[in-house]
């Protein structure tokens, strides 16, 4: 394992990177992570793409040996390839990469400061902080975000501003250690109680973000908002009261 400093920065960073039909974005995406002296990996998790997604993946991982392939046997949802991921990871941190562009790779070191050099176990980039650009996209998209967060913050006792972040940092040991069972986009809130429950040390720095629009391939859509619902109740410390009552 080599030190990481944010004077001097050394690769100690796996990016895992779940992507399902990506082929527009994909390549334009790992070519940027590549491009960070953050990156010591890049684990791209197939999830059952009918695309061209997996050959581009394998002609990049052929093409540079810090990036691999790893593959679902079918499309089982985000949270699924994360965790395949996650388990893959051997870099000192371990941060979540979108395949899809909205999420600029050269504030790495953004996320990475807290980690290094405040004793942070996790770091969330938050896309409503002020002073980073974001695309102006849906306000009831936004709306539902800012809700989901105020409904983990009230079950979690945490204060933070954007929980439904794709730009979630973690120590590698972190990550490893705690049990994840979402296979979709319940993933955002389950990790968010999990290291609540933990009383894990955690930070929130602020990120740009170039949102996409479903057109152009944006996947979450109603039902995730209500399944995070029920992993808030589930997966949360207060959730866990609750039902030991009833």
């Amino acid at each position: 394992m080599r030190d990481c400093t944010i004077v001097e920065p050394n690769p100690c960073l796996t990016v895992v990177m779940p992507a399902y039909n990506e082929a527009a974005t994909l390549e334009a995406c790992v070519s940027r992570v590549l491009t960070s002296p953050w990156t010591a990996e890049v684990v791209i998790v197939d999830d059952g793409s009918t695309d061209a997604t997996v050959d581009i993946a394998q002609k990049l991982a052929d093409g540079d040996p810090r990036v691999r392939l790893v593959q679902q046997a079918h499309n089982m949802g985000k949270g699924a390839a994360l965790r395949r991921g996650f388990a893959e990871a051997t870099a000192e941190f371990v941060v979540v990469q979108d395949a899809d562009l909205e999420y600029d790779p050269a504030e790495f070191d953004v996320l990475l400061e807290p980690l290094l050099t405040k004793g942070a176990d996790v770091v969330y980039g938050s896309r409503f902080l002020a002073g980073r650009p974001h695309r102006v996209l849906y306000f009831w998209h936004s709306l539902g975000n800012r809700f989901l967060t105020l409904m983990s913050n009230m079950f979690t006792d945490l204060n933070l501003t954007d929980m439904e972040t794709c730009y979630k940092a973690f120590r590698r040991e972190v990550i490893q250690s705690i049990p994840l069972e979402e296979n979709r986009f319940g993933f955002e809130p389950e990790i968010t109680a999990k290291v609540a429950a933990r009383k894990l040390v955690i930070f929130e720095v602020g990120i740009s973000y170039s949102g996409r629009t479903y057109e152009e391939g944006k996947k979450i859509g109603w039902r995730d908002g209500v399944r995070a619902i029920v992993c808030i109740v589930k997966y949360s410390p207060l959730g866990s009261r609750f039902r030991r009552r009833t």
